[in-house]
């Protein structure tokens, strides 16, 4: 049984305490038992979890007053608030409604500027040395050319990666998780299944996908924005070829 579910319109009436109040100086908390750092935990995991989405709130352009906030959960823990519950969750299915939209206009304001920005880096990434490019918009470099056969888009294939936003900034990685990824080529994205049949076993090639071979419009959320170019740096292991159909016939 779970004890503690906060939800980002509850964790919102309890930040910030104690930052309302007349500066002084505390002594520190007493943590001796079990139970006291239990509940000073408890405490600390309410304001780390709001501070993050009082940040993203205040991104998108809501700001919440905080004395209120302050004294809205004082009140609540003495039993004396000022608003019914009815009311108070009410106001929380708004606050939760607006958030929504705010983030949804926001994406689509990232998705839309993603296009113009995309564009320019693959024209731009195109007349860079070694570069190379395939008739769908795949734009690739070799780093490491292996001497192993190629997949097929029916095969499974190994692979150590990493992706990358066009800033650098990655997104994912394997090498980071100390562990190889595996998975057919026909249920990735289709700059993968088009890309990595270029490689031979061995091989090390940086890949630049435009959006529609990637995640398209919609992107991955929450981690890529919609019409994202992105990078990969991908390493091709291994190839697990695709078993040949039993045929009619055949003995057992």
């Amino acid at each position: 049984m779970k004890l503690f579910k906060p939800t980002l319109v509850a964790l919102a009436l309890v930040s910030v305490i104690g930052c309302q109040e007349t500066k002084q100086e505390e002594k520190a908390p007493v943590l001796d038992t079990e139970v006291q750092k239990q509940a000073y935990g408890l405490g600390a995991s309410i304001g780390m979890f709001t501070q993050r989405n009082l940040a993203e709130q205040e991104k998108l352009g809501l700001t919440l007053d905080q004395a209120l906030i302050l004294r809205g959960f004082k009140d609540s823990l003495a039993d004396k608030s000022v608003i019914e519950k009815e009311e108070i969750q009410a106001l929380m299915m708004n606050l939760e409604q607006t958030m929504k939209a705010k983030q949804q206009e926001a994406a689509a304001n990232a998705a839309e500027a993603n296009i113009a920005e995309g564009l320019a880096f693959l024209e731009a990434n195109a007349k860079q040395e070694g570069v190379q490019v395939t008739e769908s918009g795949i734009q690739y470099s070799v780093i490491a050319e292996g001497e192993g056969e190629k997949p097929a888009a029916t095969d499974k294939v190994k692979v150590h990666y990493k992706g990358m936003f066009l800033n650098g900034e990655e997104f994912d990685s394997s090498y980071k998780r100390n562990q190889p990824a595996v998975f057919g080529l026909n249920q990735v994205i289709k700059g993968w299944t088009e890309g990595v049949q270029l490689m031979s076993v061995g091989s090390k090639f940086k890949f630049t996908i435009p959006s529609d071979l990637a995640y398209g419009p919609n992107g991955n959320p929450p981690r890529i924005p919609g019409n994202s170019v992105l990078q990969f740096e991908i390493e091709l292991l291994e190839i697990k070829k695709a078993e040949a159909p039993a045929q009619v016939g055949d003995a057992k």
